[in-house]
């Protein structure tokens, strides 16, 4: 018999992820540290020349 999954567990810790980032955000703010997760992970401009280069060259 498998085992019955824990749905209330993974929510849990999806919760706590949350609470913790947003703690982490707010600390940032109060520190006067940029905080601007919107940008986060976005420094892949040199993707997008490339792409543009790729299809004026052909």
């Amino acid at each position: 018999m498998a085992k019955k999954p824990n749905y209330s567990f993974e929510k849990r810790q999806k919760e706590l992820l949350k609470k913790a980032k947003k703690e982490e955000k707010k600390q940032r703010k109060l520190n006067g540290e940029d905080v601007d997760d919107e940008n986060e992970g976005s420094d892949d401009d040199g993707d997008d020349e490339e792409s543009e280069d790729e299809t004026t060259g052909a």
